[in-house]
């Protein structure tokens, strides 16, 4: 990383005060999906960050995928119920959580929090010591009248729940899910990472690119609410204005042959790229003249961050939690969703301005430093797992 600041609370080292039997803390994660997202590559960088002389984790995830396959690779123990029946995961985890006896169970998205939850209330129901449950509100979508109602029912069950922005407390809020604190815990970014990454420089011919291309670039699954055809629909009137531009769709999901249509249909094709999955995204996003995030909705926007990390001049639209993290005209610039005008004229503006494109990147570097590392999102969930294993162990003891 950069030249370390004496103040800067990245490199703060944890304050922890001993467990009351000084055993590690035994942590299960469960996901609820094993593919890759914002919620997989949360999990990723937490267990892979947390400290393992104090903590014991292994990760289930509740389908297979890429991202259930890379944690493993960190050298976690990932066990993967495949299968769609709630009852049954309900079950194999109760009997998988039995042999572990973990401190915490830790749910990512909608259905973990109700498998994991309701797994942990079956622990206890059966004689064994009931965990910590802990739920990270991931998402921003607005799920079905049954589904709020489940989980407004299982919610008095949770111990904790984390949200990863102040929109997401307000949409926690707005679901009637009482019961539970709720911590706003940002997602991080891993500064070693995406701090002094060297950019790819192989992009620009890999793709068949004029040498001297301007690349925009957006880093998001190909699923309806990250807002790729506003993106596409804006590409023509980015062009017009400046010729030598490229766009670099990077991901991969359900949209991709909806999108490759409607940028044929547009004209634009040859100035499109869609990559698919790529395992080098720092590389790519620091070869970014600009990124962007068309998000329809969004709950934080992870991959700007890590473009702001990068010092690449960012745009993103004015939903969500995104505007917890840019302040327009200083730290990037905001546009409203679905404006294809607006963005268009954005993107034109950081491609022509460089001067004020660097100055975004810089400021949005600044800020991913003092506020979004990765350092401060794990010892703030480590103070959650210390005080759930304090709070179980503490009743165990008393119960005996």
């Amino acid at each position: 990383m950069g030249s370390p600041q004496p103040d800067d609370p990245c490199l703060e080292p944890a304050e922890r005060a001993p467990l009351p039997d000084g055993c590690r803390v035994r942590v299960v994660e469960v996901l609820a999906t094993g593919t890759n997202g914002g919620a997989q590559e949360h999990v990723y960088s937490l267990v892979a960050r947390l400290d393992r002389s104090r903590y014991e984790v292994s990760v289930v995830s509740l389908s297979p995928g890429s991202a259930a396959r890379r944690i493993a690779g960190l050298g976690v123990p990932v066990t993967v119920l495949d299968g769609s029946d709630d009852a049954v995961a309900v079950g194999a985890l109760t009997a998988l959580l039995a042999e572990i006896r973990p401190d915490v169970v830790h749910n990512h998205m909608y259905r973990a929090e109700l498998v994991g939850t309701r797994a942990a209330i079956a622990l206890g129901m059966i004689g064994h010591r009931r965990p910590y449950v802990v739920s990270t509100v991931h998402s921003s979508r607005v799920r079905s009248p049954e589904d709020r109602e489940m989980l407004r029912a299982l919610t008095p069950e949770m111990d904790r729940l984390i949200a990863v922005s102040r929109s997401i407390e307000t949409k926690i809020a707005a679901e009637g899910r009482v019961g539970a604190p709720v911590s706003l815990i940002y997602n991080g970014v891993d500064l070693e990472r995406y701090d002094h990454q060297e950019p790819c420089c192989t992009l620009r011919e890999e793709y068949g690119m004029v040498p001297e291309a301007q690349v925009v670039g957006v880093v998001a699954r190909l699923e309806p609410e990250k807002g790729h055809p506003t993106l596409l629909e804006a590409w023509p009137a980015v062009l017009r204005a400046v010729p030598n531009a490229y766009l670099l769709v990077v991901g991969e999901g359900s949209r991709r042959e909806a999108l490759e249509t409607q940028a044929t249909e547009l004209g634009v094709r040859d100035r499109v790229v869609f990559t698919g999955r790529r395992d080098d995204i720092p590389a790519v996003t620091a070869a970014l003249d600009v990124a962007v995030l068309p998000s329809y909705r969004e709950a934080q926007g992870l991959t700007i961050l890590e473009a702001m990390a990068l010092s690449r001049p960012v745009i993103a639209s004015n939903v969500g939690g995104i505007p917890e993290m840019i302040e327009d005209g200083v730290t990037g610039l905001l546009v409203p969703p679905h404006d294809a005008q607006a963005l268009a004229e954005a993107i034109v503006r950081l491609l022509r301005d460089h001067p004020f494109a660097d100055m975004l990147g810089r400021a949005g570097h600044d800020l991913v430093h003092r506020r979004f590392c990765i350092e401060l999102m794990v010892h703030a969930v480590e103070a959650i797992y210390d005080e759930g294993a304090r709070a179980v162990r503490l009743s165990e003891v008393a119960a005996s």
